[in-house]
């Protein structure tokens, strides 16, 4: 009987993803005030969706996921952040972003073309 195949996908993510923590506006909706995502972060994870087609959700990918990312930003300003990337490919590569178990991070700067260039891939958690 032979083993499981680990499952994997590999993507280039044109555009700087904003950073979460820092990509956050208050609105008034209805007479209250609500934070959401600023018009950076929307415009990242629409980007995203134009470029990233959605895999069947059989072929998704199944938890743990290690993610291995290397973020090339257009200047040293931004913090290295992953998790607009992760939520914007929540439903597109896997079910939820909670499957991502381990990350490997990396900051570069291309002046010229900010990518995020992502690859995932199914472990095994012995």
């Amino acid at each position: 009987m032979s083993e499981p195949q680990l499952r994997r996908w590999h993507g280039v993510i044109q555009g700087e993803p904003a950073s979460k923590a820092n990509s956050r506006q208050i609105v008034k909706i209805g007479g209250r005030l609500r934070v959401i995502k600023s018009l950076k972060a929307r415009r990242y994870v629409a980007e995203v969706a134009r470029q990233v087609a959605p895999l069947p959700e059989a072929k998704q990918l199944r938890a743990p996921i290690a993610m291995t990312a290397h973020i090339y930003y257009a200047s040293e300003r931004p913090d290295l952040d992953p998790s607009l990337i992760l939520d914007a490919l929540q439903s597109r590569v896997y079910a939820n972003d909670r499957a991502v178990r381990e990350m490997h991070l990396h900051h570069h700067i291309d002046r010229e073309r900010p990518r995020a260039e992502i690859t995932l891939i199914e472990i095994d958690e012995d």
